[in-house]
């Protein structure tokens, strides 16, 4: 009876919108096969991550955000919010202090069991290739409840082929060196950047064997001879005097792309600016195109 009469009291309360059954719990697998469960969709989220951080806004959730690692920029709203310093190595003190439900945090962290340890909920996401950007946008979008990564998704696909569709027949088959730093860092065949370049009809000198993001012998791109060069001012001083680099058919005729800091961190984020990364790669592609064409 008792059983009977507390069901017809919860019904009633449910058709009057007093009472409202508690969510389900979500679980979600991370990038470390670990199952992460959360009572419900978080409300108070640190991320730790650029490319994280910028998929929590993109999906809609940027108001969720409590606090953001030291290079999140993006959207500019989200640098107001408390900095708790490097996505490797933040401070823990202060990721505690916010009292997230959820931190959102790359492999590389240091992190990640201190945090578990203190009590908090961790989510490893960390894209690598575009097939990896659609997979954390779906897990992100099951996690925060917001049912916007397919269309996300299918924004950002859309406008990379609308940039590769917009380059000359020059453009295409061009051989490019992209440098991710002056380590010299490279971005592979295997990247999300190297397969952006290949869906503009770019052929990459660095080769998916070699990892998608190499540290190169510099005598390795002498040999290469590219057409054409990608690289952020924050890593081109100089470039024209490493040695041997003055051969190269892309110095020598000019066929050199430097992106601002600002572009920078769209080309080496993956995550739902790829389409912006896209039209930023299209346009140095068109622009040198003219200088030479392709081998």
């Amino acid at each position: 009876m008792k059983k009977f009469l507390a069901a017809a009291l919860a019904a009633l309360a449910l058709g009057l919108g007093l009472w409202s059954p508690p969510a389900s719990a979500l679980e979600v697998v991370d990038e470390r096969g670990v199952s992460v469960e959360l009572p419900q969709p978080p409300q108070r989220i640190v991320t730790l991550l650029p490319s994280l951080t910028e998929s929590v806004c993109a999906l809609g959730a940027c108001a969720r955000l409590v606090g953001v690692d030291r290079y999140s920029n993006s959207p500019v709203s989200v640098r107001t919010l408390p900095q708790l310093g490097g996505g490797i190595d933040p401070n823990v003190e202060a990721v505690v202090a916010l009292r997230p439900d959820v931190v959102l945090l790359a492999k590389s962290s240091r992190v990640t069991e201190r945090l578990e340890a203190l009590g908090l909920k961790v989510l490893v996401l960390e894209p690598k290739n575009h097939a990896d950007v659609r997979r954390v946008l779906g897990k992100l979008d099951q996690v925060l409840g917001t049912h916007e990564a397919p269309a996300v998704w299918r924004a950002i696909d859309a406008a990379v082929s609308a940039a590769a569709q917009s380059l000359p027949a020059a453009a295409r088959g061009v051989r490019v060196y992209f440098e991710v730093n002056s380590g010299p860092y490279a971005a592979g065949e295997s990247s999300f950047i190297g397969e952006t370049l290949t869906r503009l009809g770019a052929r990459n000198i660095v080769p998916a064997a070699l990892g998608p993001f190499p540290k190169l012998n510099p005598e390795y791109v002498v040999r290469a001879n590219p057409d054409l060069i990608m690289v952020s001012v924050r890593s081109a001083q100089g470039l024209e005097q490493r040695p041997g680099w003055s051969t190269m058919r892309a110095v020598r005729e000019g066929r050199i792309c430097r992106f601002t800091a600002e572009q920078s961190d769209v080309l080496v984020r993956p995550g739902p600016r790829m389409d912006e990364a896209a039209r930023l790669m299209a346009q140095c592609l068109g622009d040198k195109a003219s200088k030479g064409g392709a081998r």
